[in-house]
């Protein structure tokens, strides 16, 4: 088997996912991209592998520890997503500008304790905010 044929599919899925990536803004799909080219580069180390013979399978122990990383970094990735969602109501990247600042948040709602404004919820314990 050619090299080529594997090594110019995983380029066309890397350069899927970096168009993904760059053009997405939905965070979801970022990291949906971020796998597709993670997945590329396993497609290349296998490749790589096969192609060199190599007697100690680096390249399958490397896509290994490459799906591990990934699984981890999925499901932390997508715990986040769903934290986000429900406490800002939106998973646009454009929105997530200040992810830990919540200073910033406590002048817009100096009215929420009087009835004005809406109490946002503290999601971790369930109690209100303010």
């Amino acid at each position: 088997m050619h090299l080529a044929y594997p090594a110019v599919l995983a380029a066309l899925l890397f350069a899927i996912g970096v168009y993904g990536v760059l053009a997405r803004r939905n965070t979801v799909l970022l990291l949906m991209s971020v796998e597709l080219m993670l997945n590329a580069v396993n497609l290349n180390l296998i490749a790589f592998d096969a192609w060199l013979r190599d007697a100690l399978h680096a390249g399958q122990a490397l896509t290994l520890f490459t799906i591990t990383v990934a699984a981890a970094e999925i499901g932390l990735g997508l715990a986040i997503v769903l934290l986000v969602y429900r406490t800002r109501g939106s998973s646009d990247v454009d929105r997530l500008t200040a992810l830990g600042d919540r200073a910033a948040e406590v002048p817009a709602q100096a009215g929420a304790a009087d009835g004005a404004g809406p109490i946002l919820s503290d999601v971790s314990k369930g109690k209100p905010v303010s």
